[in-house]
């Protein structure tokens, strides 16, 4: 019988559906969890929201999410509409944090792909017939308008006059009922929760005009005179809700970008039990470490693991970027997510879950996008202070056009409102930011601090690591010196030797395997490895070999120190013969990562001063740091040693990044302005990294920075932009000159500016 298959989210969540989010099969969908010391668990879950319009939501359901008990931290991203919260398990749920959500006038889904995507249909679906019915609403009233613009003296009737001011408030009303309602809705729950945010503007503005409209039209001899605003109401909100709903659009590009990019994981998989391999169908979430499973042709590989028989080719390029497919072979491993392209393998699980590689990435891009940086937040804190004085502004107009010419003080005032709206100053970095960060992801780099992007602009000097970072993973064979015999035998000893390497996991092993990689296999039989030593086995004639250190080969047990190493003292090696007669010796180099140089001339063009920092001895390290260009250099060093070297630099006044792989790498990266770790490098060094460069390329690191450039560019014209265009509209608005649907029409070509500017960041 078949494994049950956990069923996926389901596309909508009604109020009566929300208990399936507390299933704690659904949970790794879309939460991580974390134990503490002390033994409690904590977990992470992220959230797609809809209804948000401004920063100022975003502090709203904030606060909403941190009233709900248990709730320990929430975090809400303005630009890319996503939250993070950390919560208890034993005092909430999901459930509860999606009604917080709703209460507040906003909604949420778990940050899955189904489920995200159908949020998306729905929010572009309902922003579409809001523009649709506030755009033919004002062509309406537009039409019912044209002739008291064009009649001259008495050629329009005053009854005809009244009659045509009815018909616009009639058709007014559809568009304050729905299609403003988005603006009512947010004003109301940023009065709610007692903060000032960018729709009370908006909506107290719509609400005069049509209230002195309305006055106007059933009493023109009243207190708001005889003129009308319906043409002015309805074109305004038409205008600022095509210019949202383009905004949207291109923020849902950018989202279903990043999960083509990240959503490569099946939903399904084909595991084998039983002695027969009968295959059964389980869901991904069901596999566990050592389950066999069958991928087809066409397929992607639902773990991490090792092919356990076949060989194929798999496209990689969803999760490093790098487009060429790789070859597999039996032994070698897979990642979660990567297809397979040539034929069907066997393959034996090793992580599953938040543990393989996919998840690991999914989970860096989602802590990136729900992070606001301290651009955005600075931002967000001007907003308040602006907007009251936004407010102050458009009461003081009134006030002085109500003794000027009362006539105008109502759209004076209403004008000043709309055309003040600080959308684009709030959404100036935020949403340069993150494009970036997509950008970049897409690439193979995954940031995880947003706030590293300013820092990698301004870097002044770069410190590297050697082994793993600048060098390939695993040395690489470079000769064969025969000890005993002809030239004719080293392609014999070769072939025996490398068969022999692929049954261990030794660094220097897996070199000399990869170095022979086409050409028969030999047979081993009573394989064995001494540790510290190396290997021995019998092949299919009976005669024993040996594969290791010199005193290993020789005869003896484990070996010394300097067995691994060549008479020059640089270069590592392993021996290959018969016990008691070395017959061969491999010897090895560090293999500088495709890219390196070009990238660090490229880096020290730019005004950037490179550095070495490396554990390995002094005398390798000087000789690769010296056709690099490289003149800092730091060999033997500990990692007391390296930070040391960052703080000097840091004292200095230098903006320094690092890059690195390794366990020991940890304590420097995490003191770095800003810091990158390899993909494939230890996990402590990749948390404490700002960026992960997925891909393993040196030189994606010139790549973030010229992205992360670019990005600060953006910004500081975002920023130039809005403070612009606040500066010429505020005094037009104030003197008269710019009327209701014109204050509209800037607000949102403003913002629309301002977020076409950003995603035009990696193009």
């Amino acid at each position: 019988m078949n494994a049950a298959v956990a069923s996926p989210l389901p596309e909508s969540l009604h109020a009566s559906d929300l208990d399936v989010l507390d299933d704690p099969i659904e949970q790794q969908r879309f939460t991580r969890w974390t134990e503490e010391a002390d033994g409690r668990r904590h977990a992470e879950s992220a959230f797609q929201l809809s209804g948000m319009y401004c920063a100022a939501c975003a502090g709203i359901i904030e606060s909403a999410l941190s009233a709900v008990p248990g709730v320990e931290e929430a975090s809400v991203n303005s630009a890319s509409r996503r939250a993070m919260v950390r919560w208890n398990p034993a005092r909430t749920s999901p459930s509860a944090m999606v009604r917080a959500i709703r209460g507040a006038g906003y909604d949420a889904v778990p940050d899955a792909a189904a489920s995200a995507r159908e949020l998306r249909r729905k929010e572009r679906r309902q922003a579409l017939w809001r523009v649709f019915v506030a755009s033919f609403c004002a062509m309406q009233v537009m039409m019912f308008a044209t002739p008291s613009y064009v009649a001259h003296g008495n050629e329009l009737a005053p009854d005809l006059r009244q009659l045509l001011n009815w018909a616009s408030w009639l058709v007014s009303i559809p568009v304050m009922a729905f299609s403003a309602g988005a603006f009512f809705k947010g004003a109301w729950a940023s009065l709610r929760s007692r903060r000032i945010g960018m729709d009370i503007p908006v909506a107290l503005g719509l609400l005069v005009t049509f209230v002195a409209s309305s006055g106007a039209t059933f009493d023109p001899q009243g207190p708001f005179g005889h003129e009308v605003y319906f043409d002015s109401l309805t074109m305004f909100v038409s205008f600022l809700l095509a210019g949202r709903f383009l905004e949207m659009s291109a923020r849902h590009r950018a989202a279903e970008s990043l999960e083509d990019t990240l959503s490569g994981m099946p939903e399904t998989a084909l595991r084998l039990v039983g002695r027969d391999d009968a295959v059964e169908t389980v869901s991904v979430l069901r596999l566990a470490r050592g389950d066999r499973v069958r991928v087809p042709v066409g397929a992607a590989f639902p773990a991490d693991g090792r092919l356990e028989q076949g060989s194929t080719q798999a496209d990689e390029s969803l999760l490093t970027g790098e487009s060429r497919p790789v070859d597999k072979r039996a032994g070698d491993e897979v990642v979660a997510g990567s297809m397979n392209l040539s034929a069907p393998v066997t393959m034996q699980v090793e992580r599953v879950g938040a543990d393989t590689r996919h998840e690991a990435i999914v989970a860096m891009m989602r802590d990136a996008m729900s992070q606001r940086p301290a651009l955005a937040r600075w931002a967000d804190a001007w907003a308040g202070p602006f907007l009251w004085t936004v407010l102050a502004l458009a009461l003081g107009s009134g006030l002085v056009w109500a003794w000027i010419e009362p006539s105008r003080a109502v759209w004076v005032v209403v004008s000043v409102l709309i055309v003040t709206c600080p959308c684009a100053l709030s959404l100036a970095a935020p949403s340069a930011l993150v494009a970036a960060a997509g950008a970049l992801a897409r690439k193979g780099v995954m940031v995880q601090r947003l706030d590293a992007l300013e820092a990698l602009a301004s870097m002044s000097r770069l410190y590297t690591d050697k082994t793993g970072t600048l060098t390939e993973e695993r040395p690489q064979w470079v000769r064969t010196v025969v000890l005993q015999g002809d030239a004719a035998d080293e392609r014999e000893l070769m072939r025996l030797a490398a068969s022999l390497a692929t049954w261990s996991t030794h660094p220097l092993s897996q070199a000399l395997a990869s170095a022979e990689a086409s050409g028969t296999r030999a047979v081993w039989r009573r394989v064995a490895e001494q540790p510290g030593a190396g290997l021995e086995g019998t092949d299919e004639h009976g005669a024993p070999w040996r594969l290791g250190a010199l005193s290993w080969v020789r005869g003896g047990g484990a070996g010394e120190e300097g067995d691994f190493v060549a008479v020059d003292g640089s270069a590592p090696c392993v021996y290959f013969g018969r016990p008691g007669q070395p017959l061969a010796r491999f010897e090895f180099d560090e293999q500088l990562r495709p890219g390196v140089p070009a990238a660090l001339a490229a880096l020290q063009a730019d005004g950037v001063q490179v550095g070495l920092l490396s554990g390995d001895v002094s005398e390798r390290v000087q000789k690769m740091a010296q056709p690099l260009g490289i003149r800092e250099v730091h060999g033997d060093a500990t990692p007391d040693l390296k930070r040391d070297v960052l703080a000097a630099a840091q004292a200095g006044g230098e903006i320094v990044g690092m890059v690195g792989d390794g366990i020991n790498d940890a304590p420097v990266l995490a003191r770095a302005n800003v810091s990158f770790a390899m993909g494939q490098g230890a996990l402590v060094s990749r948390a404490h990294a700002d960026a992960v460069i997925v891909s393993n390329r040196f030189e994606d690191v010139l790549l973030a920075r010229r992205l992360a450039r670019q990005a600060m560019r953006v910004v500081r014209q975002n920023l130039a932009w809005a403070a612009l265009y606040n500066a010429a509209c505020i005094p037009l608005a104030m003197l008269g000159y710019l009327p209701p649907w014109g204050a509209g029409l800037g607000m949102a070509l403003s913002s629309l500016l301002v977020v076409g500017n950003s995603w035009r960041i990696g193009r």
